[in-house]
């Protein structure tokens, strides 16, 4: 048990946050959801009811869009686009280990199947970083569109306002704005990120390059 602890701290600390926050926006938004209904004279929503909103489902769909998108675009980009003395970045006119595949002579018994697979196979495993990361996108896209849809329906249906699907929903400004406000934190966050580790350090992280390095050095080694 010590051994898996330590050879899977860092995924289980980031999942652990993760279960912790979604539970604290479930109860923060359950009681914010309660207060609106109770503002305009409807009914407060159980523990339970409040997971058939559409208000919780579009907020968690919502940041969890943004963040897949963030992670598809860096993961792509950072195939064939540089930045001089990032550790995020490969060197610019060089070719990586990342770059290239190995023939099968030094392949070993922990050389993934799909590798010794070939062909399609390993066409999709070569992708599967950023397929996977784009199939999340789409997926959180949609159910946000969802979820929104169902919390704009009730509003409107409060006013005597019409009823509209999710494609439709997805048509209105009040998706893109919500949309797009998680979209341009997440790409002005990963952006800061590659320019900081140009000229700052963090000892001990392979986000960072080694202290004493200089700041044309790129990459992290």
């Amino acid at each position: 048990m010590r051994e898996f602890l330590k050879n899977n701290g860092l995924s289980l600390a980031l999942f652990g946050l993760f279960a912790v926050s979604l539970v604290g926006q479930f109860l923060a938004g359950w009681h914010e959801f309660n207060n609106e209904q109770i503002a305009h004279g409807e009914a407060a929503a159980g523990m339970t009811g409040y997971l058939g909103e559409g208000h919780f489902w579009a907020a968690m769909f919502e940041n969890w869009e943004s963040e897949f998108l963030q992670m598809a675009i860096y993961v792509l980009f950072t195939i064939f686009l540089y930045q001089k003395g990032s550790s995020e970045s490969k060197t610019p006119d060089a070719v990586e280990r990342v770059d290239v595949m190995t023939g099968p002579e030094y392949w070993t018994e922990e050389t993934p199947w799909p590798v010794k697979s070939g062909g399609f196979t390993l066409k999709l495993y070569e992708n599967s970083l950023s397929l996977v990361l784009l199939s999340l996108f789409a997926f959180s896209f949609y159910f946000h569109a969802a979820g929104g849809a169902a919390d704009y329906n009730q509003e409107q249906m409060a006013h005597g306002g019409l009823h509209v699907t999710t494609f439709e929903y997805m048509e209105t400004s009040r998706f893109w704005f919500e949309s797009f406000q998680n979209w341009q934190s997440e790409f002005l966050s990963i952006g800061v990120m590659v320019l900081f580790t140009v000229y700052l350090r963090q000892k001990g992280s392979p986000e960072s390059k080694p202290v004493d390095s200089p700041n044309s050095e790129t990459g992290c080694d």
